[in-house]
């Protein structure tokens, strides 16, 4: 968590100082200014609970510098190569994307396939050959 939170102090530090030299140049424009500060809060919030979590947990291995890559081994999940579930999901978000662009009508055919897709995607193992 030593890494994260280097990396939101970071960007916590540069938006401020982005920030105060907006203030300077942009001649009185409030707006950015406030932007750059919130963002800047924004970072500083996430800096701050990355802290208190990294001084709550223990040690992950990859915060080790002398971590080898089989300490974190485990099953990560499952991945079926063969499934075309997700270009259905693919097309469905096609579509919805489409349907902002030219028509809002668009978007009921796009949603429906979206979760004909969505269904077939997550009852995949559990019917025909592959069921448990």
């Amino acid at each position: 968590m030593r890494a994260e939170f280097l990396l939101f102090a970071g960007l916590l530090v540069f938006f401020v100082i982005v920030g105060t030299v907006y203030l300077f140049v942009a001649d009185a424009e409030p707006v950015g200014t406030t932007a750059f500060y919130l963002v800047a809060g924004l970072a500083g919030i996430i800096a701050g609970y990355l802290w208190v979590l990294s001084r709550r947990i223990e040690l992950r291995p990859e915060d080790d510098p002398l971590g080898e890559i089989s300490q974190r081994t485990g099953e990560i999940g499952v991945f079926s190569p063969h499934s075309w579930w997700p270009l259905v999901l693919g097309f469905a978000t096609a579509l919805i994307f489409l349907g902002l662009a030219i028509g809002f009508w668009i978007i009921v055919p796009g949603v429906m396939l979206g979760l004909i897709g969505l269904v077939g995607q997550i009852f995949e193992f559990s019917r025909g050959q592959h069921a448990h």
